[in-house]
């Protein structure tokens, strides 16, 4: 906006003007709006005349440029109550010794980082522990965030990016195997499909036979089935199911060998069934398909709800809607049903063990040493007991699946008195001494090595990267005589659900030396990104070479396999 009449100074007489208030003159001058102010001529006069002027700025000339004026000026911006923000324009003229043009020089005076990161987890609670792990590790100098790789200065910049599997950029980091460092293996379905990793297990099994893996994974059968009437065909090489469903004939529910029915590219609990006897498995594949029938025809969709759940507990039916497609599934596991140790302190609740396990190059790996157990809402009943016969299931009655099934997604919320989360050394007693806790945590370790033996063995199915590192969550079980068994793993595990109390300072953790390891680099003096030379709680663990003191991380395999 401008002045309408050039000038916002008057002419005034010396005398009173050294002794005049600047607020009285400015209170004069707005009483003084909208009267006449007629000018004086001033008779031009050869020579100077010394003069004085006086700021009298004339406000309604600004409040009627303001009215007029087309929005977007900063006047307009004020009177609507806006935010006006203008550039500055520099002028260097009167700088001594500066001539023509101004060149700024193209070296920026802030270094550049030495890497750049970016983190964009699934879920907000994994996203906050992980940039909180990352500013404890290291320098705010030495990494910069951004939020797309678009950010990159170049291609070959020094890169780390966490993210979900879908959205890491697989063919950059094969294209630069040297400055990116990613969370994920491309390939590693010889572990986290339940049917390849039984095929792992009995494939590594045949020509290593003492291996740990022998000991500790429990009997499993995989079988490939798309509708119910085809299971028969499937099931013709399964030889030891038959041999069971024959020892069953004619025993009580309580005294049969019980089988645990899993589809392979499910999780959280979905389509996972007991059952004992051949009709058993065909009633559930049956139902499947009645409840895929069903939802075709619009029926209700709380139809396919585990009724002996529903009836059970109505406040988490909607937790257990485990209905599946057969079809779209395919591949099925048969696994041994293995009675669980039970602990008199927690209610004699069924639990199994979580161990966070970290995947590192081509490759290492190593345990984490603070381990969780996930128990089940409601005490254990072997699973001849769990039948209900009042609640009925087609032919046949249902189990109640509450009592077998600890996946922490399915429990209500965790309580002091009903918990459902606990660190696994919390629970020393009477019926787990520390002694037998620390025979289960050294099974964990020798049996995870043997683990990804196996699955290096199979390098179709299970391919580590020099420059990927992945963490992975194992679950295991442990029987009544203290053996330790493989349940199954689990890529992007759900660490929320570890709970926001003690549960999330494991996975705080975790999270902490699985950084601490991966930007350690292995081989590398520097560190991947040469971020352990400067200051920093890394360069400790580097000098002193003992990540097992300082993170917890337990290595278990180092096995070069021509990678690195």
């Amino acid at each position: 906006n401008y002045w309408a009449s050039g000038s916002s100074f008057t002419e005034i007489e010396a005398k009173d003007e050294e002794n005049e208030d600047p607020e009285e003159k400015e209170v004069e001058i707005r009483e003084q709006e909208g009267r006449n102010e007629g000018g004086e001529n001033v008779r031009k006069r050869r020579g100077h005349k010394h003069r004085h002027f006086s700021w009298t700025p004339k406000f309604s000339d600004v409040y009627q440029s303001v009215e007029t004026s087309e929005p977007g000026n900063d006047g307009w911006a004020v009177k609507e109550g806006l935010v006006s923000v203008t550039p500055l324009k520099a002028n260097f003229m009167h700088v001594a010794g500066l001539k023509g043009e101004l060149k700024l020089s193209s070296q920026s005076s802030v270094p550049p980082p030495k890497f750049y990161a970016l983190i964009d987890y699934e879920d907000s609670y994994t996203q906050f522990i992980i940039l909180g792990a990352l500013s404890s590790l290291v320098s705010p100098k030495d990494y910069r965030l951004i939020p797309t790789n678009d950010g990159l200065p170049s291609p070959s910049s020094p890169f780390l990016q966490i993210s979900s599997y879908e959205a890491l950029p697989f063919q950059h980091i094969q294209d630069h195997p040297r400055t990116t460092l990613v969370n994920s293996c491309v390939i590693r379905k010889a572990l986290i499909r339940k049917h390849y990793l039984a095929h792992t297990v009995h494939t590594y099994l045949v020509k290593h036979a003492d291996c740990e893996l022998k000991f500790h994974v429990p009997v499993t059968l995989d079988f490939e089935v798309d509708y119910a009437e085809f299971l028969d065909e499937a099931l013709v090489e399964a030889y030891q199911l038959h041999e069971s469903f024959t020892g069953n004939e004619g025993k009580a529910a309580i005294d049969r060998e019980w089988w645990i029915l899993k589809p392979s590219m499910s999780d959280r609990g979905v389509g996972i069934r007991l059952f004992s006897t051949e009709q058993e498995l065909h009633d559930i594949f049956d139902q499947w398909e009645l409840d895929q029938s069903g939802s075709e025809d619009g029926e209700d969709d709380n139809d396919s709800i585990e009724p002996a759940l529903a009836n059970a507990n109505p406040s988490v039916a909607s937790k257990f809607d485990s209905g599946i497609i057969t079809s779209q599934l395919r591949h099925f596991i048969a696994q041994l049903y293995i009675s669980p140790l039970l602990l008199p302190e927690y209610q004699n609740r069924k639990f199994h063990i979580r161990t966070y396990v970290v995947s590192v190059g081509a490759i290492q790996v190593y345990v984490y040493k603070h381990m969780l157990a996930l128990f089940a809402e409601v005490p254990y009943r072997a699973p001849g007991i769990s039948v209900d016969p009042q609640i009925h299931y087609g032919l046949e009655a249902t189990l109640d699946m509450r009592p077998h099934l600890t996946n922490t997604c399915l429990q209500p919320t965790s309580s002091t008195t009903n918990p459902t989360v606990l660190p696994l050394h919390s629970l020393v007693s009477s019926s787990l001494p520390p002694a037998l806790l620390t025979s289960i945590t050294a099974q964990i370790y020798t049996t995870t090595s043997a683990l990804f033996r196996a699955a290096v063995a199979q390098p179709t199915n299970f391919q580590p990267l020099p420059n990927a590192f992945e963490v992975f969550g194992i679950d295991w079980l442990v029987d009544p005589e203290g053996k330790v068994q493989l349940l199954e793993v689990n890529a992007f595990p759900d660490f929320k659900q570890s709970g926001q109390e003690e549960g999330r300072s494991i996975v705080e953790g975790m999270w902490k030396g699985v950084l601490g390891i991966v930007l350690r680099g292995p081989g590398a003096d520097g560190g991947f990104f040469g971020v352990l030379g400067g200051e920093g709680e890394a360069m400790d663990v580097q000098e002193k070479g003992d990540v097992e003191t300082k993170w917890g991380m337990k290595e278990v395999l180092d096995l070069d396999i021509g990678r690195r």
